[in-house]
């Protein structure tokens, strides 16, 4: 499906469901801003928009085919960008998965690609059904707002995962279980597929602003905002390296948790052991089917007995002295 959002810079107004096949035209003032959205689409729909727009054959199969990588490639008069959304719901396995969001950038023409729906541009596509809001300020403005909705939706999901990650500290002390790792598993899942999103996100935005050579073209007045972005990327990008230390940590701590406890039922099982061996010896010997010294004497039973409980109470001291209970 092909959405269209024209604006006119001449008389400051928004038309929509265009004719493509008037692309000259809508694109002869280059202050005009045409947004193309194409969702939900098949193969056809996009090869045709390709021919409208000159695009090469390779940023359309990048289209065709996802990418789980972010990255930008330049063409002749456009940018090519693949980009990422993320859904994240802890009770689906997999809990998070990312949405491929394709951006072609051109001089004053943005043509967004995707399959599924976008929370940030279908909030975009309301406001510019209205109002030229987003149109006014030239397509890398478009681009900005778009990839700026995307990254506020990640935000949900590193604080989520924050109150997750505290959740689990406390259950490996008061509940350990197998379910337990599993959950941290899942987790490490999660920040690696965020890690693999958003750290490409960051580098193609980053060098925005900072006097080097940008990766795509942005006007002077657009750049304090993709300085916004990339603050915004980079605390996202740094959060989740801390997520990912953190979780290793309390899987470390939570392995050596259980090693000890492991170790600590071995040595109360070996203590048993011990004990229970010396009396059997005991009680082997005097129950032996041959004669003993003063076996028909009751004195001997009550010596054995005394014998068997003086060797606990010494045994146990023993193990108090050197710690081992």
């Amino acid at each position: 499906m092909i959405k269209t959002y024209f604006y006119k810079h001449a008389d400051g107004t928004m038309h929509h469901d265009v004719d493509l096949n008037q692309i000259s035209t809508l694109l002869a003032d280059e202050r005009n801003l045409l947004w193309v959205d194409l969702f939900d689409w098949q193969p056809r729909d996009l090869q045709w928009l390709g021919r409208i727009f000159s695009f090469h054959a390779l940023a359309i199969e990048d289209c065709i085919y996802d990418s789980p990588r972010s990255k930008v490639d330049r063409y002749d008069g456009y940018d090519f960008f693949e980009l990422h959304a993320l859904r994240y719901n802890e009770d689906r396995d997999p809990e998070i998965d990312s949405e491929e969001l394709n951006v072609f950038l051109g001089k004053n023409y943005v043509v967004t690609v995707h399959k599924n729906p976008i929370e940030s541009i279908g909030r975009i596509a309301d406001v510019s059904r209205k109002t030229p809001h987003y149109m006014t300020k030239g397509p890398d403005y478009l681009l900005y707002a778009i990839v700026d909705g995307i990254t506020d939706t990640y935000f949900p999901i590193i604080e989520r995962i924050s109150a997750r990650i505290d959740e689990l500290e406390v259950e490996i002390y008061e509940h350990p279980a197998l379910a337990i790792t599993e959950e941290f598993l899942s987790l490490k899942r999660t920040i690696v597929l965020m890690r693999r999103v958003i750290d490409p996100q960051r580098r193609i935005f980053s060098t925005v602003g900072t006097g080097t050579r940008y990766t795509f073209e942005v006007h002077k007045d657009n750049v304090p905002y993709y300085m916004d972005l990339t603050d915004h990327l980079e605390r996202i990008s740094d959060s989740i390296e801390i997520f990912r230390d953190l979780v290793s940590s309390a899987l470390e701590t939570y392995s050596s948790y259980g090693t000890a406890k492991t170790n600590e039922a071995i040595r109360m099982l070996t203590i048993i052991t011990t004990l229970t061996a010396t009396l059997t010896l005991i009680t082997g010997i005097f129950g032996m089917n041959v004669p003993l010294p003063f076996q028909r004497s009751w004195w001997s039973t009550v010596l054995v007995v005394a014998i068997m409980v003086g060797l606990c109470i010494w045994m146990i001291r023993v193990f108090r002295k050197r710690n081992w209970i």
